[in-house]
């Protein structure tokens, strides 16, 4: 299926930019939330995970005129909606996991019907019809054999794997950035190594996408170099970075280790600003906007 706007009609740039990654919470999914008695569920403007503990936020800033805001805010055309796996939805029982997947597609489907082409949408956790790719926690790749038959449905596709990273469990006390930047991290450089160890050589021609670079991937290629391990394989041309909450340091020791083909601009919105990391891509010049924002995430969408 080809998902991919072929000319840009929102923004001044000549070409169609994309986030690969903004939050979506369809209408049908926040209802199913909120006629949950048990975690994942939403009481009010009170989000309440297990493991996590409970948040304050407000559900319309997750729907879609929220999304199309971002967008023009960042002046960006389209973005790639998803579900996180942070909402801990894989930990369920398998009727509960469906029911709020359901609600899910069900309310993308729909947003990206009526988006005029800005909104396109990942599936949770399996192929799916009309879906430009597919959401994975990263976890999922600890067992690799249990998720293998998932990918070889989306390599038989040929769409692509976000991978993202799932539930969490701070130690007690820890401060409200512990989860984001101590336990996404671990399980995005855990997710990376296994794929490189296995998982690019048993699927060579599935795009996959890592996000928030892959934990900070780039800082450990010298250490894993310096321990045996081939660099050559981290530069496979199916395999990509995904930028959402970096500057412009960790930005320039990324473009210094793969160049600008195998990263790909996403916000993270509306968790973070959508400005935040679009800012400092920009601050590159066109060339790199051109690669991370167009060239590259048109690869993985065509």
């Amino acid at each position: 299926m080809d998902t991919a706007v072929t000319s840009s009609v929102y923004s001044d740039e000549e070409v169609t930019t994309y986030d690969l990654h903004q939050h979506l919470w369809p209408e049908s999914l926040v209802e199913a939330l909120a006629g949950r008695t048990s975690p994942p569920l939403l009481r009010d403007r009170t989000l309440v995970v297990e493991p996590g503990g409970e948040f304050e936020l407000d559900p319309a800033s997750y729907g879609v005129e929220a999304c199309l805001a971002n967008l023009d805010r960042a002046g960006v055309d389209v973005a790639v909606v998803s579900c996180p796996p942070t909402l801990g939805i894989d930990g369920l029982r398998a009727d509960e996991a469906e029911e709020l997947r359901h609600a899910y597609h069900e309310g993308a489907r729909a947003a990206v019907a009526a988006s005029g082409g800005r909104i396109l949408a990942l599936s949770m956790g399996r192929a799916e019809d009309d879906f430009a790719g597919t959401m994975i926690a990263a976890d999922a790749l600890a067992d690799i054999d249990r998720v293998a038959p998932v990918l070889d449905e989306i390599d038989r596709r040929g769409t692509f794997v976000l991978f993202h990273p799932g539930a969490a469990a701070p130690p007690a006390g820890a401060p409200h950035w512990w989860a984001p930047t101590v336990d996404y991290t671990f399980q995005m450089q855990r997710a990376y190594a296994v794929w490189l160890a296995r998982g690019v050589e048993r699927w060579p021609a599935l795009r996959v996408v890592f996000a928030i670079l892959a934990g900070g991937a780039p800082f450990q290629l010298e250490r894993m170099q310096a321990r045996g391990f081939d660099i050559a394989v981290a530069l496979h041309p199916t395999i990509y970075l995904e930028t959402s909450s970096y500057g412009r340091r960790a930005l320039e020791l990324c473009l210094a280790t793969f160049g600008a083909r195998q990263i790909v601009f996403g916000s993270d919105a509306p968790v973070i600003d959508s400005r935040y990391t679009i800012d400092h891509i920009r601050g590159f010049g066109q060339a790199a906007v051109q690669a991370l924002c167009h060239d590259n995430p048109t690869t993985l969408l065509t």
